[in-house]
């Protein structure tokens, strides 16, 4: 694929962003350089290479979920500046 100056413009408008001159020249040649090096990596064989998600293994190392006693809720609200039915209250943010 070639890079034109039409697809920088194009990319420009996609993006929502104003390039002078000097750097619509400068992305269309870095844009290239980009394409190249892909077509580069291209040409390498990877048949026996197995895909991967990670470069290093992945483990989940989140902890089991158990059920155990929580804070006492009217120790929690004794902190509280102000308070209605068990629950915090706090100013209204949408009307």
């Amino acid at each position: 694929m070639q890079i034109t100056k039409e697809l920088v413009n194009y990319l420009e408008a996609l993006g929502r962003i104003e390039l002078t001159d000097e750097q619509r020249a400068s992305s269309e040649k870095d844009l290239q350089d980009i394409l190249s090096y892909i077509d580069t990596l291209n040409e390498l064989d990877t048949s026996n290479v197995e895909p991967l998600s990670h470069s290093f293994p992945v483990t989940n190392v989140f902890r089991e979920d158990e059920v155990r006693p929580s804070t006492d809720r009217e120790l929690i609200l004794e902190n509280a500046p102000e308070k209605t039915d068990a629950c915090f209250m706090v100013p209204k943010t949408v009307e």
